[in-house]
Parts: structure tokens; sequence; C-alpha cells
């Protein structure tokens, strides 16, 4: 098994290695970031975490998991007790007590004292998610009927649309069905608002490595927040059943330094100059909607 995998992964990573330069900024063409958070066949677990959200989430996860393996253990081993101890062949005659005040008491405190442990900190968690403290940039993201738009109101306010690239024209080691045109750069270290809306049906902004699954609903936003710990890149998708082509609309986030990251904002405010007048009011691309829809 291992002689197999090996070629197979070490032709991703040169893949991977040749086909970056083709969309990245040339500033980012020397070294290009790894792939930190995608999924892998027969995957069980979580991605590596890659923000303080999803590090928290982790943690909240593994104390849930042991709260199910106790309860799942105490009540085998209460069901073994009741088979072998009272079964009709050693206990012909069973007990007519009605009561017991002692067993009573356990079976209401122990699940209250259990319910309790899991509230404090899924409480925790809800607010530490639910809004940005002091953010220090804001980045908004609009879903589509098959794509996603960005927006960086903060550095010039250009805009740009993220298309997937379709099957037949990826480059060796790009990912299928998560690769796009226009990747979403953002800076590590960096405490970023996010803002999620819709402009026609209800799609959902997800990224597993960074503990973000947000709704984007037409005439709605929603606000959640990301501070990624680590350079590279992470693959997310759509996660709302939003149309035909709802597999078809994959999220793509390159994590820079914040220096890098100045210097895309600077090549991104020329390359995309021309979504700032109207950014809504064309296909992206010079693409038709009905093109679109077929991508």
């Amino acid at each position: 098994m291992k002689g197999r995998l090996w070629p197979g992964f070490a032709a991703a990573v040169t893949g991977t290695m040749l086909a970056w330069p083709t969309w990245a900024p040339a500033w980012a063409q020397e070294q290009p970031p790894p792939v930190l958070g995608e999924p892998h066949p027969w995957q069980l677990w979580h991605q590596a975490p890659a923000s303080p959200v999803m590090a928290m989430m982790d943690s909240f996860h593994y104390l849930l998991l042991w709260i199910m393996v106790a309860v799942c253990i105490l009540v085998m081993v209460l069901l073994g007790i009741v088979i072998v101890r009272f079964n009709a062949n050693r206990n012909p005659v069973p007990s007519r007590t009605s009561h017991n005040t002692l067993i009573e008491v356990i079976w209401t405190v122990v699940p209250v004292i259990i319910l309790v442990v899991i509230a404090v900190p899924s409480f925790r968690l809800l607010y530490y998610v639910d809004r940005a403290v002091d953010a220090e940039m804001t980045v908004k993201v609009t879903g589509r009927q098959w794509y996603w738009d960005y927006e960086y109101p903060d550095h010039g306010g250009f805009t740009f649309s993220s298309i997937m690239i379709p099957e037949d024209q990826l480059k060796p080691g790009q990912r299928r069905l998560l690769e796009v045109d226009n990747p979403v750069v953002l800076p590590v270290g960096t405490t970023i608002r996010m803002l999620v809306t819709a402009g026609d049906v209800i799609h959902s902004w997800a990224l597993p490595a960074f503990g973000n699954k947000d709704d984007a609903v037409p005439g709605r936003i929603n606000e959640t927040w990301i501070r990624i710990d680590k350079e590279g890149v992470y693959y997310g998708q759509c996660s709302e059943i939003c149309g035909t082509s709802h597999a078809y609309m994959p999220i793509q986030v390159v994590a820079v330094s914040k220096e890098q990251f100045a210097r895309w904002t600077e090549e991104a405010k020329t390359k995309f100059a021309s979504n700032n007048a109207a950014p809504n009011d064309t296909a992206p691309n010079g693409a038709a909607p009905t093109q679109l829809a077929e991508r």
C-alpha cells in the first residue's frame, strides 16, 4: 500500500508546485504555500485546526466524545448486569419494588450534571464565534448561482468573482472541484470580520479548517470572523443545497504573511479595477449567465 501511495503523493505535491504560478501573483511565485486545509480519502476526523475558533471547536468535540463514550460504557455495563443477574433462571421470583429514592435521585441528578458540563463550554463557544472583537479588516462574501463574489472594503473596495476551474482545464496537481480562478487571499495573524450574504438563493460559506459554516441569505448579512494561524492554502465548499450546480462553487483561501498581503492588495486594485464600477451587474470574466450555470 505504501509503495502505491507514495508516487501519487509525490506527483500531487510536484503538480501543485507547478500549477501554482499559473494564478499566483509575482511576489508569490518563488515559494508556493503548502496545502494545509483539504479533504483526504477515508478521512474520519476533522481537518487540522488553522484558527482559534476551530481549535476551540476541536476541544469541545473531544469533551463531547469522552462524555458519549462514558455514557455508552455505563449503559452497556448496566445492560450486562441486568442480563446476568436478573434473567429468569437466576431470578425466578422478581422483586416487587416500585420505588428506590437513591436510584431515582441518581438518574435525575447525573444527567443534569452532564448537561451543565456540556452547556458551559457550548455557550462559551457560541459567543466566541458570534462576532469579531477589534477586527482589523473586513471581507464581504456574496454567494451567487454558482460562484462567490468577494469585496475588500478596507483596501480600496475592489471586488472579484471566484469561479471553479472546470475539470477539463485543471493542471497537474490541482484539486478537482476545489480549484478556482481567483482565490481569496487573507493575511495570517489578523482578526478578519467576514460579512456573508447572497444575491439569489441561500448558500453556505464553509471552511472546515477555520471552523466556519455561515449561511449566505439574500437580503440578510451574517457576521463571523477568522484569524488564520498558518500560511497555506485552504479549501471549502458551499454547504447549502442551492441548486443544480451546488457542487461546483468551491472556496479557496490562500493565507499569506501581512507583508505579502499588502503587496497583493496593491496588485489586486489594478487587476480588479474594472469590477469596482458595477460588481454585480455583469457576469464574471465576461461570461454570460447561461455559461456560468453550465460551468
